[in-house]
């Protein structure tokens, strides 16, 4: 009940929101006619297609993002239309002949929407086109809410979930419609400007259509408005989702699952400075049983696996996803454990719960696995539907197990691989084995999976999709899916970033549309890593980095030569730089040298 009032109250909160700025005026336009037939069929309309767009982002994937963009054309064009009819009924006149009647109908609504006996469709169709124009003004709560349908799946309780922030911000509209209306009535009988009113919002309709167009809805107004609603409902959402108790502590980094403004986010990376103290390992409580494991829709190097399979081994369960920088670094302790004490009844389970779109496709995840030399079973966790098994947060996140399927022991986050080693020796020892290995393993990491140098992290994760980016410079900022040309700023400073070039930015990532683009970021590290993809056709894209205006020479990644060249030839994680002596601030700037490819987050070690 309390998030369903949360989520109410949310809706409440867009009407002053900057990017629903632009489309108050066309609400206002029918302010001074009946509640009933005009009112009251708009606000209808804008809350089940808010409702309905907002379900679709949460559970049908990129072509419903797709199919937002096309509506959000549509509603335009017919806000554009509805401008014209009030300031020039004439030309309203001459659109509606072409039309279909429910068109002549709109047009003919929208200039005498007070008319007896006039339908109300004309007004569900104007609430319509509210609603694909609000869908996307959502702050917090609305993240939580598809945060949760993405997690869950789709289910009525999203969908009673949606229609109470739709319910919302109906609310809010059918208030400024009242209040609006006495306004309006004061002015008619004061000033007798009727007609003069209807001209000015069929002029301030216009305004709001080219503001929407142009971005400005989220881009400009975003910057100016003092109206904006993002940290009180953050706050709120506080309140009924605290943070993790101070009993889970992250030594290293890990990436946290949280709500937020998209529909299926990984979060900030959490670095924690110091460690907890270590556990002894002598002493294991029981902290619940082995969950099932029925939920993956597929499994590599394996059939299978369940519960009753399981009994009489002690299993190590690691959620990973294959482009997260502090999943790639816990690997090769993984992969030594799992050959160090198969003989011994240890299962390591590999349970990929992706953060990325591109991380569901069965094929990349079966390929990251081949390239990363896993050859333990992987369960393919796209539902997520053993990540709310376990209640998990975290990549990584570690969970131990005994011979009986209790979970004995969990770990979140890089770091502390002699005490989750102690952990394994300790669960075989209690099975009755006379002989289990001591001392701990020692690995030989190479690129990504080499540990950060923590001392000289000074630069955060950072996504490049407008859901989750921060610190972005560019004039003007992101224009969230819309084509523009945008150029960097000369010198950055520490932790800024900016495109430059003809991109489109979307939700979780940046695409490339010219023949050419840069990337440019001033960090401070001693790795940089960037996760990429190549064109949606899968050619690949060539790039070339550089490090304040020079080719990297030995301080390149291992996916670059010393001259700073590369190509993106799949979706993952590629490392750029890794700097040797003398760690400093540096600008690091990438050229593209094709269209297409596709850029999701920075990550540093």
């Amino acid at each position: 009940m309390v998030l369903f009032l949360l989520s109410y109250l949310g809706g409440v909160l867009t009407i002053v929101s900057p990017c629903i700025l632009p489309v108050l005026p066309f609400v206002f336009t029918r302010a001074d006619q009946p509640f009933v037939r005009s009112g009251l069929p708009l606000l209808i309309g804008m809350a089940i297609t808010f409702a309905g767009v907002a379900t679709l982002a949460a559970v049908g994937g990129g072509w419903a993002v797709e199919a937002n963009q096309y509506g959000r054309i549509a509603a335009l064009l017919l806000l554009a239309l509805f401008g014209a009819a009030l300031l020039f009924p004439a030309i309203g006149d001459r659109l509606a002949r072409p039309l279909v009647a429910a068109g002549a109908r709109l047009s003919q609504a929208a200039q005498d929407g007070n008319r007896p006996g006039s339908t109300i469709w004309p007004s569900f169709l104007l609430g319509i086109a509210t609603g694909l124009l609000w869908a996307p003004c959502a702050g917090p709560i609305l993240g939580l809410v598809l945060t949760g349908a993405a997690l869950q799946g789709a289910n009525i309780w999203t969908t009673l979930l949606l229609f109470s922030f739709a319910a919302g911000a109906a609310t809010a509209l059918a208030a400024a419609l009242l209040v609006g209306g006495r306004v309006f009535s004061a002015m008619k009988h004061s000033l007798g400007a009727g007609e003069w009113i209807r001209r000015g919002l069929g002029i301030a309709v216009l305004g709001g259509v080219v503001a929407i167009a142009l971005g400005l809805d989220t881009g400009l107004l975003a910057q100016i408005s003092l109206a904006s609603t993002s940290t009180f409902e953050q706050a709120l959402l506080d309140k009924i989702q605290p943070q993790q108790p101070a009993s889970v502590v992250m030594s290293g980094s890990g990436n946290v699952m949280m709500g937020g403004p998209k529909v299926m986010t990984g979060g900030p990376s959490m670095m924690m400075s110091g460690k907890p103290a270590m556990q002894a390992t002598n002493d294991l409580p029981v902290e619940g049983q082995l969950p099932s494991l029925s939920g993956a829709v597929a499994w590599l190097n394996s059939p299978p696996l369940s519960t009753e399979d399981l009994r009489g081994k002690v299993v190590l369960v690691d959620f990973w996803t294959y482009s997260c920088i502090n999943c790639l670094r816990s690997l090769p302790y993984i992969r030594s454990w799992a050959e160090k004490y198969k003989d011994q009844g240890l299962v390591v389970i590999g349970v990929h719960a992706p953060e990325f779109a591109f991380e569901k496709s069965i094929d990349n995840v079966r390929r990251a696995t081949k390239d990363l030399k896993i050859d333990y079973p992987i369960a393919i966790d796209n539902d997520y539907a053993i990540w709310r098994a376990f209640n998990n947060q975290y990549w990584p996140a570690h969970y131990f197990i005994d011979a009986a399927g209790r979970i004995r022991h969990h770990h979140f986050g890089e770091g502390e691989y002699d005490h989750s080693e102690q952990v394994i020796q300790q669960l075989l020892a209690e099975t009755g084995r006379n002989v289990v290995p001591a001392g701990f393993v020692t690995v030989d990491a190479s690129g990504a999976e080499v540990a950060p140098d923590m001392d000289n992290v000074k630069s955060p994760e950072t996504y490049i999709g407008y859901e989750r980016a921060a610190n972005f410079i560019s004039p003007g900022g992101a224009v969230r899916d819309v084509r523009r040309v945008y150029s960097v700023p000369s010198p950055p400073q520490l932790n800024q970033w900016g495109l430059e070039g003809d991109w489109t930015v979307e939700g979780e990532r940046a695409v490339l549309n010219g023949a050419s683009g840069h990337i440019v970021y001033r960090f401070h590290a001693r790795d940089l890593h960037l996760v990429l993809g190549p064109s949606q056709t899968g050619e690949p894209v060539r790039f070339r980095v550089l490090i304040d205006g020079k080719a990297p020479g030995n301080d390149h990644g291992a996916d670059v030569d010393g001259q700073g060249q590369g190509s993106v030839t799949a979706n993952r994680l590629y490392q750029l730089i890794r700097q040797g002596n003398g760690v400093t601030d540096r600008t690091f700037d990438i050229e593209f040298l094709g269209p297409g490819v596709q850029a999701f987050a920075f990550t540093f070690g």
